[in-house]
């Protein structure tokens, strides 16, 4: 379609250039101005807008990845070995601290629980002995020996009671609860923190113990961001800082973080430095582990600005496109006069009264050189070569479609 409106927007016949034409001057200037009908605007697309004063943004781009710290992070074991008796989560649950995951069975689970319950009536008997033994040795009828056998045997039971006590309770048993009715053959294994489920290790059935983790929960409400920034930006990086990322794989929605933190050594052979951020507002569909790509903001620039599609690059240049009254060459080469009524050029966007077309049934643009400044949230920020009026209006979708045209049309006149 490009190239069907351009064959038909105004180029001159083949074998136009006659000898006897007048050949330009090499040091003519090149033309800035061509036209397109209303209908050809319309077929392409083209739309407009003013120059706007925007607050734009300098950014570095980086690549990072999503962590949770170890404290938000749990890998969930038995503290006693045992059989699975019930597996009571699946991968991508939410389980809050202290909440029943599974359940495990072991004969010496009871065995603990007996010794404890017999160790009173030990120690009730131990005590009779032991008051036995003051008394005899008050009255110097008892051997010293004895006595201090005594007094060792009460307090290695009242020892032997307290650790017992101490792991039953580690079991989630009340030991005080205890008596010869209610002895617990299976003990419950918790979630140490709140979080989400993110690996299961046991199944029903199987053996598990200290060494043999069951689950992994990651509290994924927990997560920062590591953005591994080089060290020639490192200076521009400070505490408190934003950073919007999206996810590498799937750059549809954006997020945002805050910079805590700023690493102090280089990340292996890719000599950069981590930069430690909060991520902050909405965390939904981010997991631990994700490849990210970040901008990290530096600094606010109030200036005139444009929608990134506005500007067009050619020749290592950046150009806008104006809409003028100033007529394109083909129109003056085809009636012989510019449709100026002024008679004079205008700057660009400075058209002389009147609405801002060529011929009847056109709009012409000029091509207008700008400096191209930083890019932020789909704008970027321009400083004109030349001055451009506050209220021109500038082709802000289609500004390629026009150079094309341009280009095809003698723009450079050669």
């Amino acid at each position: 379609m490009l190239m069907t409106l351009l064959n038909g927007c105004g180029a001159k016949p083949s074998g136009s250039n006659t000898p006897g034409e007048h050949r330009e001057d090499p040091g003519h200037e090149e033309e800035t101005v061509t036209s397109l009908t209303e209908e050809q605007v319309k077929a392409v697309g083209i739309t407009f807008g003013n120059i706007e004063q925007k607050d734009l943004t300098a950014v570095i781009k980086a690549n990072g990845i999503l962590r949770v710290p170890n404290l938000n992070r749990a890998t969930i074991t038995s503290l006693y070995g045992g059989i699975i008796q019930s597996l009571q989560i699946e991968l991508g649950d939410y389980v809050k601290k202290g909440q029943v995951i599974a359940t495990i069975a072991n004969p010496q689970f009871i065995q603990l629980q007996e010794e404890y319950i017999t160790l009173d009536s030990r120690i009730t008997l131990a005590e009779q002995e032991l008051q036995r033994q003051v008394q005899l040795n008050e009255g110097n009828a008892g051997a010293k020996k004895n006595l201090q056998a005594a007094t060792s045997e009460i307090n290695t039971l009242r020892t032997r009671k307290s650790s017992l006590g101490k792991q039953i309770q580690m079991m989630g048993i009340h030991p005080a609860s205890l008596n010869n009715n209610n002895l617990q053959s299976s003990l419950v294994i918790t979630s140490p923190i709140s979080g989400t489920v993110s690996n299961i290790f046991a199944q029903l059935g199987s053996y598990t113990d200290v060494s043999s983790p069951v689950a992994e929960v990651v509290d994924n409400n927990s997560l920062h961001l590591d953005l591994q920034v080089f060290e020639r930006d490192l200076p521009k990086i400070k505490v408190g800082q934003t950073i919007h990322f999206m996810i590498t794989n799937n750059p549809v929605e954006t997020y945002t973080a805050k910079v805590y933190s700023i690493g102090s050594t280089f990340e292996n052979a890719s000599k950069t430095i981590a930069v430690h951020s909060s991520v902050v507002a909405k965390k939904s569909g981010l997991i631990d582990g994700m490849n990210i790509t970040g901008t990290v903001n530096l600094a606010h620039v109030t200036s005139m600005a444009v929608p990134d599609e506005a500007i067009v690059e050619a020749d290592g240049k950046y150009y806008i496109f104006v809409q003028t009254s100033r007529a394109a060459a083909e129109d003056k080469d085809d009636h012989g006069h510019a449709h100026d009524e002024a008679g004079h050029d205008h700057a660009p966007g400075q058209e002389a009264p009147g609405p801002a077309q060529g011929q009847a049934g056109t709009v012409s643009f000029e091509k207008t050189e700008v400096i191209k400044g930083v890019s932020d949230m789909g704008y970027t920020a321009i400083t004109p070569v030349r001055e451009i009026s506050p209220v021109a209006k500038i082709v802000t979708r289609g500004a390629f479609f026009i150079y094309a045209k341009l280009s095809n049309t003698g723009g450079h006149n050669h």
